[in-house]
């Protein structure tokens, strides 16, 4: 039975995929980056078991136990998935609140029914997950704009190299990144695109919203903040107004600031000065813990609102610099560190192409939105997490969305033309 239900799935799967990929490679001028990023991912995923981290371990060993409950008491199963705890036998976690871990536990034991518990399929069927996810966002930018935006996100999700390797296997970025890439091209399509199936495109965004909200719940209040901004600056763009830049922005605070009070009223734990006082004790614990490996330190954080705002420009620098390729820490920090080069060397590129009124190829509103993502995620990440190989993994939530903003200007968009495989 459990043999026969893992290679009907596995059939299917397969199916499914083949079909999808020979949908993609079909785009014009971008069809060609499929099967390339395809590879990439796949060997980012070996790579990913290969190096199995102990907290992915952690993830197979209970998840196999669920699926054992699963098989035994599928009742007790599905009354655990709304649950924080687990018992089975003499078997029993418990979590607290908002857990990712736990969901994403829940995530691979399902997923056992397909793979009979072998890591090297889980590994792949999340990193599929993260793959189609990018995808999606990539057909949608060329669907409702041009190839030339669309090869942005090709660049930021599909390319660069710790984006590629944090997002395939058995990590919690798998399910974040590939979430969020599909709430951003479903809020785009809603926003920008032709009207219809407007229904079925809702319920879609729900539930990869719940999914994004699970696995990393402020990162998710960040970007789901942004986009109701934009389908507000949008719903009075259609009605004659926010034309000006101004008045997009003033649009998008007051969604934000709406989200917070909103927060606040509902909950104690969303005001302010609780919030104030769990990063800075969630930095003072990641502290502690990594004072014998590269870390950042702000000696002027404290639990307070005017302490946060201060540190913040210094926590989104650092997030942006660190680590540095000639500080050491090992092959994964060096590769970083390069990246953080590369990553300098675009912002000053997007920055010239501002100085000389080169017009962007998104609009304003959409790059508006995405930039104070980012740079809501880079504070917060910054001043939470000292410890610098934590960090580079963390910024992957916001990294790719950032690459694809920065990647759209006109300078960029010419050597993308020039790399494209038809020209290599």
């Amino acid at each position: 039975m459990k043999i026969l239900l893992a290679i009907v799935l596995n059939v299917a799967l397969l199916w499914v995929v083949r079909y999808w990929l020979i949908r993609l490679r079909r785009i014009p001028q971008l069809g060609d980056w499929v099967l390339p990023t395809f590879l990439l991912k796949g060997f980012s995923t070996g790579l990913s078991v290969v190096l199995l981290s102990g907290d992915s371990r952690y993830f197979m060993l209970w998840a196999q136990r669920m699926t054992a409950q699963l098989w035994e008491q599928p009742v007790a199963w599905v009354h655990m998935l709304t649950q924080d705890e687990f018992h089975f036998g003499g078997w029993h976690l418990v979590f607290h609140g908002f857990s990712n871990t736990f969901f994403l536990m829940k995530v691979i034991s399902m997923l056992n029914l397909a793979s009979m518990g072998n890591v090297w399929l889980n590994s792949c069927y999340l990193s599929l997950f993260s793959f189609w996810g990018s995808w999606e966002l990539v057909r949608m930018l060329r669907h409702i704009w041009s190839t030339t935006v669309a090869r942005g996100a090709v660049g930021g999700f599909l390319l660069w190299p710790t984006i590629v390797y944090w997002t395939s296997g058995l990590t919690k970025e798998s399910l974040l990144v590939g979430s969020g890439a599909l709430v951003v091209a479903i809020v785009l399509q809603l926003c920008y695109g032709e009207r219809f199936k407007t229904g079925r495109l809702l319920v879609v965004l729900a539930i990869v919203a719940g999914l994004h909200f699970k696995m990393r719940f402020f990162s998710a209040a960040a970007l789901l903040g942004v986009m109701s901004g934009l389908g507000l600056i949008r719903v009075v763009q259609k009605l004659g107004g926010a034309q000006r830049w101004i008045t997009q922005v003033a649009l998008l605070l007051a969604v934000l600031a709406g989200g917070v009070w909103a927060a606040s009223e509902i909950s104690p734990a969303f005001r302010l000065n609780k919030f104030t006082s769990q990063l800075q004790r969630n930095y003072s614990e990641l502290l502690q813990s990594s004072l014998n490996r590269p870390h950042l330190e702000y000696p002027t954080l404290a639990p307070t609102t005017e302490s946060v705002l201060q540190n913040a420009p210094r926590a989104i620098a650092n997030v942006l610099t660190y680590p540095r390729p000639w500080e050491g820490g090992g092959f994964l920090y060096v590769i970083a560190g390069l990246e953080n080069v590369l990553l300098l060397g675009l912002l000053l590129v997007a920055v010239a192409s501002l100085t000389e009124r080169q017009r962007g190829l998104l609009p304003f509103a959409v790059v508006l939105c995405l930039l104070v993502y980012c740079l809501l995620l880079a504070a917060l990440l910054g001043l939470t997490t000292p410890n610098l190989g934590t960090l580079s993994r963390y910024r992957v939530s916001f990294l790719p969305f950032l690459l694809l903003v920065v990647l759209q200007n006109s300078y960029v968009a010419r050597l993308q033309r020039r790399l494209e495989p038809d020209n290599v």
